[in-house]
């Protein structure tokens, strides 16, 4: 990455991280910032499953491995961040409230401003995991896990310590970041099998300008609209008072 490049991301990532963190410290937006992670980490999981077995049926059995225990793990993110809002008297929408809350959007307001410029140029077709080029899920995904995996430490710190339930979170969302780590780690590792190291500086190269571009779409559109959005989550109905309405 070039000095100019390097400052773009230094920048970016810090506006990212105080955005992030400042979500999840304010008990206010603390629910609609686990649900957003909730719904990321398990929704990537069908799309992991597939990779993985395409992996298999292609005779790649060390991918295949690695690719199940990284739908696993974000199965795992996806119950934590789901105990975290649990823990606030909240959960997720259900699928047919977001699929209602979608419709009654514009197109525009729905779509993200992040993963629409970091994949520019690719198709939703082209991105579904029984087509997507192994290079550019390799090196798109190490990217962003190795980001998120600092993303996450951060964020364990904006919470407050000295409340029981959040220093719970704060060593969930560690051993998440832990996890981003690992999974960094081998996505890199399966592009040194393929590729060589200056080839692999080159693709992590784009990628890295391609997550600096959309972080500052992110940070663009927080700012164009305050930092408001849509609220993915309900209050919880305890289990006694679905037993009395059932």
């Amino acid at each position: 990455m070039n000095f100019f490049n390097n400052i773009l991301n230094i920048i970016g990532s810090g506006a990212t991280a105080y955005i992030l963190a400042s979500r999840l410290r304010d008990p206010q937006t603390r629910p609609n910032t686990l649900a957003g992670f909730q719904l990321a980490e398990s929704g990537a999981v069908p799309f992991l499953k597939t990779l993985g077995a395409r992996a298999k049926t292609e005779g790649d059995i060390w991918l295949a491995e690695k690719l199940t225990i990284h739908a696993a793990d974000e199965k795992r993110h996806g119950q934590i961040f789901a105990h975290g809002l649990k823990q606030l008297g909240k959960q997720v929408k259900s699928a047919a409230e977001m699929k209602q809350l979608k419709q009654s959007e514009s197109k525009a307001k729905n779509s993200s401003p992040f993963m629409a410029k970091y994949y520019r140029g690719y198709d939703l077709e082209s991105l579904k995991a029984e087509n997507i080029d192994w290079l550019v899920f390799m090196a798109s995904t190490y990217i962003l896990e190795l980001d998120a995996s600092k993303d996450f430490a951060r964020m364990s710190r904006a919470l407050p310590a000295h409340e029981p339930r959040s220093r719970n979170l704060q060593q969930s969302i560690l051993s998440v970041a832990r996890d981003e780590t690992r999974h960094a780690a081998y996505l890199y590792e399966a592009m040194e099998r393929r590729l060589s190291s200056r080839e692999i500086d080159q693709i992590v190269a784009e990628w890295r300008k391609r997550k600096i571009d959309a972080m500052f779409a992110m940070v663009g559109d927080t700012i164009k609209t305050g930092g408001n959005s849509r609220s993915l989550v309900k209050d919880s109905v305890p289990r006694e008072m679905k037993q009395l309405t059932a």
